[in-house]
């Protein structure tokens, strides 16, 4: 996919592709964490028949720039808005994949006469993605969660190999991590593998997006790290969250949370579905998601 780039109010350019006719109404597809807009090219194919698909990489993944560090997760969904207002497209529906499912929520309670609809794909729960503290065997201690970014940013597990992987431009780590963990169902054949990988390492964000979801906190409680700020009750667009059963990444209580917080939302489950939907079943996906969107 040729990327186009566009510079924002705040100095940030933001690469993106856009796919299917701007007489179509917009749905703006979000990456998560290791990610970029790359990782959608399953279902683009059968989305943009009836939809004009936006599909950028956030700030500091992909091939966007990361001139200024994101201190929260609203900081990317406040660059969708200004990504949206730069292409002149007033409303969207939004795909969030992941810490996108996150992203959306927060652009869905901030600016709510711009979104249509919103599709929580393997999301991060409203309360954030908690990060534990391990002992000497490198388990998680589940009753103690980091309380800086520094400490956080040494975690031996889920943050520092992972870092060292995307300073070092280990693709070969990174392959085992996402066969591991994301590609558990179905792996994308050799070179569409190749290509999600290499946009997974060109994330130079990854400690500040961590500890972003960590402190990220929608609901009227604390979460172990911050106090919630109940924007949360600010989604009234129509919601749909999907879950896969298999999903290593998203535990099934984080999707549930979720779902009982919203007040307009149906659920899909699929019982052989991993954290990557996008890549098990692409065709099933893209036709349950347009089921949704147009009705």
């Amino acid at each position: 996919m040729k990327k186009l780039t566009v510079k924002l109010e705040n100095n940030e350019t933001i690469a993106y592709t856009t796919h299917g006719s701007k007489n179509h109404p917009a749905l703006l597809l979000v990456h998560g964490n290791m990610s970029s807009g790359v990782h959608y090219e399953p279902i683009i194919d059968d989305l943009k028949q009836a939809y004009y698909l936006i599909i950028p990489d956030l700030r500091g993944f992909g091939d966007s720039t990361y001139i200024t560090p994101i201190e929260c997760l609203e900081d990317f969904a406040d660059d969708l808005k200004r990504l949206l207002d730069v292409l002149d497209v007033s409303k969207v529906s939004l795909v969030g994949w992941s810490t996108g499912g996150g992203i959306g929520l927060k652009f869905a309670a901030k600016y709510p006469k711009s979104i249509e609809k919103l599709v929580l794909l393997e999301s991060a729960s409203y309360k954030g993605y908690p990060i534990y503290k391990k002992d000497a065997s490198y388990q998680p201690i589940l009753t103690e969660l980091y309380q800086s970014k520094e400490d956080m940013a040494l975690d031996p597990v889920q943050v520092l190999p992972a870092e060292h992987a995307m300073q070092n431009k280990d693709i070969n780590f990174m392959k085992q991590v996402w066969l591991a963990a994301i590609y558990n169902v179905h792996v994308p054949e050799e070179e569409a593998l190749e290509r999600f990988l290499s946009e997974t390492l060109k994330q130079r964000n990854l400690i500040d997006v961590d500890w972003a979801l960590v402190t990220f906190n929608m609901s009227h409680e604390s979460n172990g790290v911050v106090e919630g700020d109940g924007s949360i009750d600010d989604v009234v667009c129509p919601v749909l969250s999907i879950y896969g059963e298999k999903d290593y990444v998203i535990l099934r209580s984080m999707f549930d949370e979720t779902v009982q917080a919203l007040k307009n939302v149906e659920t899909e489950v699929y019982s052989d579905g991993s954290h990557s939907p996008i890549t098990d079943f692409p065709k099933r996906l893209a036709k349950r998601l347009l089921m949704f969107l147009k009705s």
